[in-house]
């Protein structure tokens, strides 16, 4: 009687339910696993600290870590093994927040050096997503080709709420940095970002995966702030490239020819890229969720040592 009579006043006065907020597993970021892994005698033998979003506990293990307690999220920290050398970096951590964590996502320069072997020293920007990261990296080519994104899922938020804080970095501009080549200026300041996307996916017999877009949202933090709490995002339903708030520079399909697509494991456990054929509708029904957190835009190896992105409550809103 009570729901008759609410949904009686809801009718005559145009008044709205409030909304409905439900948290991602692990996304208050109170629980991380600490993996000691002990790197190569030739770099000096120490054991680093990497972190995951699970169940707290210590993982003493030179090995590839996959995701443990059913854990959705997957960070850039890796076990990188190129010409036999252990090598560890680490850009995502948790820091006290209250009587929790929250997640630290930091961009900075990783190097490693071996007198007449290698020396190479990257930007590595700190990457907190939904998905996994394929261990261990060998070299430092096509590195979206080594994490897996998304995660099954079917249902329509209208938005993505967490709490955030952001340092930028002093520099004017940014730099490319993969070790390799030559140390390259890009135009323009470093930001860290977020973004959330729906996609309806489908494998053909070959294994190639293709996706329908059905819902975006894309946001760079500009400026520096202290904590702030509950920010919502929302979602983009549909083709909304005649939205006034798209941007074809972030927004815009993956295609093969995109150095931003994504790569996603297949039915036979290989990753593929996941192209995007057509924008789909408010009305289709979406089966996987990418969400991702970047202390960096810009790519891989692009940004600003110093960019940090902290975030903490991670939850959808319908």
């Amino acid at each position: 009687m009570k729901r008759l009579l609410l949904f009686t006043f809801i009718a005559l006065t145009g008044a709205q339910l409030p909304a409905q907020v439900a948290s991602l597993k692990y996304g208050d970021f109170d629980h991380w696993l600490s993996r000691e892994v002990k790197e190569s005698a030739i770099l000096g033998g120490a054991t680093k600290t990497l972190y995951e979003v699970t169940n707290a506990t210590t993982w003493k293990q030179n090995k590839p870590y996959v995701n443990q307690g059913g854990s959705p999220w997957a960070t850039s920290n890796v076990l990188a093994k190129v010409v036999g050398i252990v090598k560890t970096n680490t850009s995502v951590y948790p820091e006290k927040r209250g009587n929790g964590y929250c997640a630290k996502l930091y961009s900075h320069v990783e190097g490693v050096k071996v007198m007449g072997m290698v020396n190479i020293h990257v930007l590595a920007a700190g990457s907190l997503f939904l998905g996994e990261m394929r261990e261990p990296i060998t070299s430092s080519s096509n590195p979206q080709a080594k994490m897996s994104y998304g995660v099954p899922f079917k249902k329509k938020p209208k938005a993505v709420q967490f709490d955030y804080k952001v340092q930028l970095s002093d520099k004017p501009n940014r730099v490319r940095q993969n070790g390799f080549s030559k140390v390259r200026t890009v135009n323009g300041k470093d930001m860290p970002d977020v973004y959330l996307l729906l996609q309806k996916r489908w494998e053909d017999e070959d294994g190639n995966i293709y996706a329908k877009r059905i819902a975006t949202m894309s946001h760079r933090f500009n400026h520096n702030t202290d904590w702030v709490n509950g920010a919502k995002f929302q979602l983009m339903y549909g083709d909304i490239t005649s939205n006034p708030g798209y941007d074809a520079k972030v927004m815009a399909l993956f295609t093969k020819e995109s150095e931003a697509v994504k790569y996603a494991y297949n039915s036979k456990g290989k990753l593929m890229p996941i192209i995007e054929v057509e924008w789909g509708s408010a009305d289709d029904e979406p089966t996987h969720m990418i969400l991702a957190f970047n202390s960096s835009f810009g790519g891989a190896y692009v940004g600003s040592e110093g960019t940090t992105l902290w975030v903490d409550n991670v939850k959808l809103v319908y």
